[in-house]
């Protein structure tokens, strides 16, 4: 019998490879995310990101051994050596191309829906977009930051330096109270960047409204958020959204 697969691969060169070997990756990583979603479908949220968790220290081990055998690269504590022994520069400009690229690709994302179909499809689905990945980013930086099931005001203004713009916007803290605080972006990439090619500012309030207060309620279900303001409304040259957040010591039961 004819082993069809090695035929296959015979007829391809080093170029089809090697786009044959990325197509494969990104499969593993749609896999992933099918599993994911189909999990928090099945099972509800709290027990997805709960399998979430578990599935993937167990893949990532699994896959980084196999492919530094493959690849002949070092491993350290399951890190490929080649990230542990970048330097301090190296390293931050390389969770910044990660930033930007993550901005990118949701941009891409937006983009070929909205040309596709128009800007009120294109919102939709971002908005939806954020009711999801805003709490899954919020269980993947309490997990990070070893914080606790209800960390507070505190462990929000811990989470909220590790978000994923967090590196490639600038942020602050502002009316700081026993109970509450005001986060504000000053600068955002994609309002600066629309800002340069002389537009309005980019209508991102109905997604704000889903994102940080799933982001918040998900770091300490006892947090409420309330929107100073996002446009399309109205800002101060100083910040472009703000938010605030209190906590409300009898919610989340």
């Amino acid at each position: 019998m004819t082993d069809t697969t090695k035929t296959a691969l015979e007829g391809l060169g080093s170029k089809e490879k090697a786009t044959l070997a990325m197509d494969m990756m990104h499969r593993i990583i749609m896999h992933h995310v099918l599993w994911f979603t189909e999990v928090r479908h099945q099972m509800g949220t709290e027990k997805a990101h709960d399998t979430l968790w578990k599935a993937l220290e167990t893949s990532r081990g699994i896959q980084l051994k196999r492919l530094s055998k493959t690849l002949g690269f070092g491993l350290t504590d399951g890190i490929p050596d080649a990230l542990l022994n970048l330097d301090d520069e190296a390293m931050d400009a390389f969770l910044e191309s990660i930033s930007i690229n993550w901005l990118a690709n949701d941009g891409v994302w937006f983009q070929s829906v909205e040309f596709t179909h128009g800007m009120n499809d294109a919102k939709r689905c971002n908005d939806s977009c954020w009711a999801h990945f805003s709490p899954f980013e919020a269980s993947a930086v309490k997990r990070f930051l070893g914080l606790s099931e209800k960390p507070g005001l505190e462990g929000l203004k811990a989470a909220l330096k590790f978000r994923m713009y967090a590196r490639i916007n600038e942020q602050s803290i502002v009316e700081e109270e026993e109970n509450s605080f005001v986060f504000q972006m000053n600068k955002c990439r994609v309002q600066t960047a629309r800002q340069r090619k002389g537009l309005d500012d980019y209508p991102c309030k109905s997604a704000g409204l889903v994102e940080y207060p799933s982001f918040a309620r998900a770091i300490d279900p006892r947090i409420r958020t309330e929107c100073v303001g996002c446009p399309p409304d109205a800002h101060p040259d100083t910040w472009v959204c703000a938010w605030k957040f209190t906590l409300d010591p009898e919610g989340g039961r």
